[in-house]
């Protein structure tokens, strides 16, 4: 299987080439921008698997490169990016962003996150979502068709709520989900009430998680919003 493209999106050259160096030596295949009317030209051309994008760019805001990107691909988008407060973090996560990484920051994190993209890529495409009528994830199941939700064999029963959560959270598994997203997709845009969503999580996770103080299907990122992991078969959420 040849290895994905990366699309990294860098003016600053000291940290274009941390990170390219970082791709060589995994062997990726990668091309730079250090702009955003090149970097959109890149994503149009060469259609790359993951774009990395910094957001402080000469000629064009990140958030704004985003948003024109998702107008037509669902290409993981992670950023990478020295705004490191929780409304930055937000704003690019909302426009389409499935990561946020902020600077400094370590190649193994980085690693780690390219990971978490190329998982969705492998398993979780829009197609095969939309195709698939049964969700597997370690030893959770969904079954979308008969609304039902099994953990280790046996049926695990949840209120229209926690299923919607839960169904949400698998479909965009490996990417992380903002209160404000999760609050719109499952009650409208009427609401903005993130408690009632922290109590409705928290029972879910009582519910689907073997120990809820850690849990390996529901990760929480603190002030922006939750992410579900992928657990493979032997149980250890990667």
């Amino acid at each position: 299987m040849n290895k994905p493209l990366i699309l990294v999106v860098e003016d600053d050259k000291a940290v274009r080439k941390l990170i390219t160096t970082t791709l060589e030596t995994q062997g990726f295949q990668y091309h730079t921008a250090q702009t955003g009317e090149a970097s959109i030209l890149e994503a149009v051309s060469n259609q790359p698997d993951i774009i990395i994008l910094d957001l402080g760019l000469p000629d064009m805001d990140g958030i704004d490169i985003i948003k024109k990107v998702r107008t037509w691909s669902n290409v993981p988008i992670i950023v990478v990016s020295a705004r490191s407060e929780d409304r930055d973090k937000i704003d690019a996560l909302d426009a389409g962003a499935d990561d946020y990484l902020t600077k400094p920051f370590s190649v193994e994190e980085l690693l780690a996150r390219l990971r978490v993209s190329l998982r969705r890529i492998r398993y979780d495409s829009d197609k095969l979502l939309k195709d698939s009528t049964v969700f597997t994830n370690g030893s959770l199941k969904i079954d979308y068709a008969a609304g039902c939700t099994w953990l280790n064999g046996e049926e695990v029963h949840l209120t229209p709520i926690e299923y919607k959560l839960l169904c949400l959270l698998a479909k965009n598994v490996g990417k992380v989900l903002t209160h404000n997203y999760i609050l719109h997709e499952i009650w409208g845009s009427y609401t903005n009430d993130i408690p009632a969503l922290r109590v409705f999580m928290a029972t879910l996770r009582k519910k689907i998680e073997e120990d809820s103080s850690q849990p390996k299907y529901i990760q929480t990122h603190i002030g922006v919003g939750y992410r579900m992991l992928r657990v493979p078969e032997d149980g250890k959420s990667i």
